[in-house]
């Protein structure tokens, strides 16, 4: 009998372990079917869309602005011009008391009701013939010829303007080939092939890296501040690295691996002096002649899926967030007073904060075991080893918190890959856009209608930034 009840509490023990290990196993499941754009370092697309997750904290602060339009902000209320286009009486015919015709009865009043609508297409698009005529001097008998336009060598072809409207569809709003040339078919009356919507792609890039792709790499090497990110893209089959480097003002991509090597080749780290906004990969640590700075946004993410794992447990995730919640804000009131720097005594405080906060953390996950705590001792030893790059926005003011900057510029190619069948065919048609956004992007952001800076590429050649930033004109 004794043995029977020895056996049996030996079955229940390891029974209870066993159920705990399972429950263990489920809550870290849950955790990790819990993550999402909002508390990981997951890209936004890769939320489920019919999915609606549960309310968290957020990590942006409030401006002080209401909703809507701002006061003082000009309005966009659609007014009358003086010179429509086209101009249509409707009078009555008849009266509407007795009947009586009305053809030769005085006017009372007249309105003015405008519609604004686009112009029926053509019937093809706009010919314009260049004659070249030659002429034969009379005094020495040289014969000169008449200036052939550079957009104009073939006998027959495509203007710039097209061309420009053909690269605007396929790069700036993401449309496949196909349907750009039954967009220009419909809307122009030009029944262009899609062979040509792809050739002009990459004619655009060919006139781009001759002029465009130098001037602003020259010119984000020498910014004193610089953001870098990478994402992935298909191609061929196959995943490919796509790399940003931009300013407030200027945008470069280029396509590769994602070593440093290819880091490198992008031809702007190397020569750059100035501080590095960048995530946590490590690609970029052999880059020891800069400065680096850790965007506090995917930080916070990181802090927020330590702490949504276990709240009370984990609760010094949620002190080094508040922290660094804190330091933005006092840095942003800083700059919009005018200064360069936190004063002394504020930097001290967000320092104390935040080395409690890693003190607090590590009295609690002392000898803690499961992938939490591991998770957890992982992120307290990169706040505690990167201490000066993670906190590089409170000493220099011209740091922002986040590398917001550069995952913008990036979503274009999320956006592209998803219109166009998930991939790009060929590994140059991936380079070609990453060359044509590097323009459209920079063109965006110094105010150049997207449009106008294709005409002229395909006209007179690439639109170039005069400058850094439009304040060092």
């Amino acid at each position: 009998m004794e043995l029977l009840l020895a056996a049996k509490d030996a079955t229940i023990l390891a029974q209870a372990g066993l159920i705990e290990q399972l429950a263990a196993q489920i809550e870290e499941l849950e955790r990790r079917l819990d993550k999402d754009s909002s508390n990981s370092s997951k890209p936004p697309s890769s939320d489920l869309p019919f999915a609606k997750p549960a309310p968290k904290r957020s990590s942006r602060t409030l401006s002080g602005r209401r909703r809507g339009k701002q006061d003082g902000a000009p309005g966009t209320t659609l007014r009358l011009v003086d010179d429509p286009d086209e101009t249509v009486r409707r009078e009555p015919a008849a009266c509407g008391g007795c009947g009586a015709g009305l053809a030769d009865a005085p006017v009372f009043d007249e309105r003015r009701h405008q519609v604004f609508d686009v112009p029926p297409a053509p019937p093809r698009p706009h010919v314009t013939e260049y004659r070249i005529v030659a002429k034969t001097c009379t005094g020495c008998g040289t014969t000169t010829v008449g200036d052939v336009p550079a957009f104009a060598r073939g006998r027959a072809q495509y203007g710039p303007g097209l061309a420009a409207r053909a690269a605007w569809l396929a790069c700036a709003h993401h449309l496949p080939v196909r349907r750009a040339a039954g967009v220009l078919a419909t809307l122009l009356g030009a029944p262009v092939s899609t062979g040509f919507v792809a050739s002009v792609r990459a004619r655009a890039a060919r006139l781009l890296e001759q002029g465009f792709l130098p001037r602003v790499k020259e010119l984000i090497a020498a910014a004193p501040v610089a953001h870098a990110d990478e994402t992935t893209a298909r191609a061929e089959g196959k995943s490919v690295y796509l790399h940003v480097a931009c300013t407030e003002y200027l945008t470069a991509m280029h396509t590769g691996d994602r070593t440093k090597e290819t880091i490198d080749a992008g031809g702007i780290w190397p020569a750059f002096d100035g501080v590095l906004v960048r995530d946590g990969y490590g690609g970029y640590t052999h880059l020891d002649h800069v400065a680096h700075a850790w965007c506090g946004a995917h930080l916070l993410r990181d802090l927020r899926s330590v702490h949504d794992g276990d709240p009370a447990g984990q609760l010094w995730a949620k002190a080094m967030a508040d922290t660094l919640l804190a330091a933005k804000t006092a840095a942003e009131q800083a700059r919009a007073s005018g200064l360069d720097a936190l004063p002394a005594h504020e930097l001290a405080r967000i320092r104390n904060h935040y080395l409690g906060a890693l003190a607090h953390g590590r009295t609690h996950n002392t000898g803690c075991r499961g992938p939490l705590a591991d998770e957890a001792n992982t992120l307290i030893r990169r706040f505690a080893r990167y201490e000066d790059m993670i906190l590089r926005f409170t000493m220099n003011l011209a740091v922002p918190f986040s590398n917001n900057l550069a995952e913008r510029d990036q979503r274009p190619v999320k956006v592209q890959q998803r219109t166009s069948g998930g991939c790009w065919r060929t590994l140059q048609g991936l380079a070609d856009f990453a060359v044509i956004q590097s323009y459209l992007s920079t063109a965006g952001k110094w105010g150049r209608d997207k449009l106008d800076a294709l005409v002229q590429l395909f006209t007179t050649g690439a639109w170039l930034p005069p400058a850094l930033a439009p304040a060092a004109v």
